[in-house]
């Protein structure tokens, strides 16, 4: 049987899938991107298993809310990646810094 700790070892190692895809892969600005949605898909996991075997519905609210961010979050890193590439034509992370506004 599936139990508790099986859902939450399943999210410890998505969580820390993504934090190596932040801290070994600082050149594409995609990537990173893609870690930090693999970050919040882990906490979300958290959320709704712990909401799920508490039998409480917060957890599973607070998800929604989570994912109203990310999905902000993205759309303002796409944003800034395609101005990023009109400008400099590179995706490259070291080179945001030559973006003025």
């Amino acid at each position: 049987m599936i139990g508790m700790n099986h859902y939450l070892i399943l999210s410890a190692i998505l969580f820390a899938i993504s934090v190596m895809g932040i801290f070994l892969n600082r050149k594409n600005i995609i990537v990173v991107l893609l870690s930090i949605e693999l970050m919040l898909l882990a906490v979300n996991f958290n959320f709704v298993t712990f909401s799920s075997f508490l039998h409480n519905v917060a957890g599973q609210i607070f998800v929604f809310f989570t994912l109203t961010v990310a999905a902000a979050e993205s759309a303002i890193g796409l944003a800034i990646l395609i101005i990023l590439f009109r400008n400099l034509r590179s995706i490259n992370v070291r080179d945001m810094d030559q973006l003025k506004g």
